[in-house]
């Protein structure tokens, strides 16, 4: 299959990027052909210093390279290196119902948290999303429960795109009416959605306060800090309850998926101990987990030419599909 993502270079990445999409992303480029980008595009809808944005380019293309993808194996490149991105993203905005983007939950959420900057950007962004997807004829995207709805979209605009300017296959040298495939997302049964440490009702995020974040780069020193101080629940029990003791409940999320040990095996471990206990335990193990990141990072920090030589490569390859895959949507819109 043919797998497409990418991520805002808004902030460091956290573990709950990390946990939610980069992990699955690993394993997927071993027997896929993957499209990994880094989403800078996304990231002009809310405030932002453009003095730093080329820095937090670099640091999430590091932050890619030292959680595990491999440049050989995967393609990696910058979004607005590849303008038929925005071209595409406009061309599906002619197809896509205004109300459709209005009643998506992350416009809503976003707009309440950013009042003094509501663009129309921060509205229009899923259709976007959707060129990312659609520019590579991606089949699958890896992706958090809460980006779900914005895959449905995909694969409604999909649809729309194909019954609207449907040709018989003879214009086109084969491929009948079909021009885009509709995308499925792959979402982890746990991890899709990390929550925030310090309100485990809100999902985890880079715009936030820092404390309510584990960076992938963070100190061995802060996570320690962050996971002691983390929000809890009443009582004292080691218990996985969403619903009556959310906070207890991501921090096990969070130790399963680092340890690969099942939250009822956590549970048996920690009985009859306390958070205190557990929250010492789980951060011994997210700074052994994240250790390799580390060093990769510092590394990786160093070597330039390395990186812009991966983006370069991988912007060229990224373009050699996008222009070709334009070619035939142009055709069947009657723009040549």
């Amino acid at each position: 299959m043919r797998i497409v993502s990418g991520i805002q270079p808004t902030s460091q990445l956290h573990i709950g990027n990390y946990l939610g999409a980069i992990k699955q992303w690993i394993p997927l480029q071993e027997k896929n052909e993957c499209v990994f980008f880094v989403a800078d595009l996304h990231a002009l809808t809310i405030p932002y210093d453009p003095e730093k944005l080329q820095q937090a380019i670099k640091e999430t293309v590091i932050a890619y390279i030292a959680a595990g993808l491999d440049p050989e194996k995967s393609i990696i490149f910058v979004q607005s290196q590849v303008k038929e991105h925005a071209e595409l993203g406009w061309l599906l905005n002619t197809i896509c119902p205004i109300g459709e983007l209005q009643r998506m939950t992350q416009y809503k959420d976003k707009s309440k948290k950013f009042k003094e900057n509501i663009n129309a950007g921060l509205l229009d962004y899923p259709v976007l999303q959707a060129a990312d997807v659609l520019l590579y004829k991606g089949e699958a995207v890896p992706v958090g429960k809460d980006q779900e709805q914005h895959v449905e979209l995909i694969r409604s605009l999909a649809k729309k795109f194909n019954q609207k300017f449907a040709s018989p296959a003879s214009s086109l040298g084969g491929g009948g009416g079909i021009t885009f495939k509709e995308p499925a997302s792959l979402i982890l049964k746990e991890g899709g959605k990390i929550m925030s440490l310090t309100d485990p009702k809100k999902k985890m995020s880079k715009s936030d306060d820092p404390k309510s974040c584990i960076f992938l780069f963070d100190s061995p020193e802060d996570i320690t800090k962050k996971i002691m101080s983390a929000e809890t629940d009443s009582g004292k029990e080691v218990r996985y309850n969403i619903t009556k003791k959310p906070g207890i409940s991501n921090l096990l999320t969070i130790y399963s998926l680092l340890t690969g040990k099942t939250t009822q095996q956590i549970e048996k471990e920690f009985t009859g101990k306390g958070y205190g206990e557990f929250k010492k335990s789980l951060a011994e193990v997210t700074v052994q987990y994240l250790e390799p990141f580390r060093r990769k990072q510092k590394e990786l920090a160093t070597r330039e030419v390395y990186l812009q030589e991966i983006l370069r490569k991988g912007a060229g390859r990224a373009l050699t599909i996008a222009q070709e895959t334009m070619k035939e949507v142009k055709q069947k819109m009657g723009l040549s």
